[in-house]
């Protein structure tokens, strides 16, 4: 068993980009600290660059021992540290382990690299809990898919090479090697779904059925396969619709059979970096399709929105809205913090004197002067662009004097109209 542990990460190994780095995401515990010393093996071996990170969530006393005890093996294993200290939202509404892993996956996309590889140390053991607890709440294929072997995250992958593996092998490796790890007090909290999972239902289910976690672990494993078919036949649906997952024409999405047009929305949502729509607003969604053209239909759900307008559905991030009174003063260069993002743009004027700005929002009835067209109403201006009316209301306005000279997107960091003798970059 103790080969066929090594040569799970050897095989993984194999399939990471030469000379890029491979991470070890180290909680610290049994599964992680094993994992980093068979990695740090075969990379030693290999000659590879290997780093370990440790996310120190804050939650509990014993935290801080977590953090001794991963400074300390890496230092024995000789493989470089980075710690990671994270705040948890407890408000986001997915419960405390949630809301702990949000944060933690979001420290491992600011730490891990494009083209780098980051390894987690979950086992079948966990995917049979995992497909457990998606069933018990509901979830769909991609959710009792439970957790992939490997997924490709912004330029970078995450890989679970012990996925295969059992946890009671797992601890047979650990005796061989004489591991030492740190045991989380909250792992005895039962009130946590997860460990009420594994410390009362899955020996039960073992007690009758020895191979459960084994058979649970199969099936999340075929319905993953059923999952990437579907995502297949969703793709092939969007191209027929045009390819654009943020702008779907809906008269050709209502052509489609109900269930492939729920199935497209959130493969759009997903190609988008959207939450998925929860099943009941997917409903009011799917619903309001045949809405009339001139009708402002708007369905939001924490993490997305959708709008209709002009037969086509577009499908959105949350954006902030713009507070009437707010205006800021500019010098057209430094980045500046605004209610609709971070503007890293600059404005300049083309006879090169400094000038000083003021952005606002739009008010109604302002004018701009364009090279070659002269005086224009915004308001028509936008109507020529073929702005959606959402766009329209998160737009700035530059004012130099008594005039505007720009209009400026913030949220896609581009100029829309600059006015003579001024010049805008993105």
């Amino acid at each position: 068993m103790a080969e066929s542990l090594q040569a799970l990460i050897d095989d993984a190994l194999a399939q990471t980009p030469p000379g890029r780095v491979v991470w070890v995401g180290l909680s610290g515990g049994l599964d992680s600290s094993l994992l980093l010393t068979l990695a740090a093996r075969a990379c030693r071996r290999h000659s590879r660059p290997f780093h370990a990170l440790h996310v120190h969530h804050g939650l509990q006393a014993a935290a801080d021992d977590f953090e001794r005890h991963c400074r300390r093996l890496c230092s024995r294993l000789g493989v470089p540290l980075y710690v990671d200290a994270v705040s948890v939202d407890r408000h986001l509404g997915l419960g405390l382990e949630g809301a702990a892993r949000e944060a933690r996956y979001a420290a491992f996309a600011r730490r891990v690299s494009p083209g780098e590889t980051l390894w987690l140390a979950q086992h079948r053991d966990d995917q049979a809990e995992t497909f457990l607890l998606a069933a018990l709440r509901g979830s769909g294929a991609r959710g009792l898919a439970a957790m992939p072997e490997r997924r490709d995250r912004q330029g970078w992958a995450l890989v679970r090479p012990l996925l295969g593996a059992s946890r009671a092998a797992i601890e047979l490796e650990a005796a061989r090697h004489d591991l030492v790890w740190v045991e989380d007090p909250s792992n005895e909290d039962e009130t946590l779904d997860r460990n009420f999972i594994r410390r009362s239902v899955m020996p039960l289910l073992r007690s009758r059925w020895p191979h459960a976690s084994e058979a649970l672990a199969r099936s999340a494993r075929h319905v993953g396969e059923a999952d990437a078919l579907l995502t297949e036949l969703a793709e092939m649906d969007l191209e027929r619709l045009g390819g654009d997952p943020g702008r779907v024409p809906a008269p050709e999405l209502l052509a489609l059979s109900s269930r492939r047009r729920r199935l497209l929305i959130r493969h759009a949502c997903g190609r988008l970096g959207l939450t998925t729509p929860p099943e009941a607003r997917l409903a009011t969604l799917l619903d309001q399709l045949t809405a009339r053209q001139d009708a402002r239909v708007s369905v939001g759900w924490t993490g997305g929105e959708a709008r209709l307008w002009r037969s086509h559905l577009y499908l959105l991030a949350p954006a902030p809205s713009l507070p009437a009174s707010w205006q800021a003063g500019w010098d057209g260069v430094t980045p500046l913090t605004t209610p609709l993002g971070r503007l890293a743009v600059t404005l300049l004027r083309q006879d090169g004197e400094p000038a000083w700005l003021c952005l606002v929002g739009r008010r109604g009835g302002e004018r701009i002067r364009l090279p070659g067209r002269g005086s224009r109403d915004i308001k028509r201006l936008l109507q020529e662009h073929d702005l959606p009316p959402w766009a329209r209301e998160r737009l700035l306005l530059a004012w130099h004097g008594e005039g505007v000279v720009a209009v400026l997107m913030p949220g896609e960091g581009r100029w829309l109209a600059v006015t003579e003798g001024w010049e805008g970059r993105p």
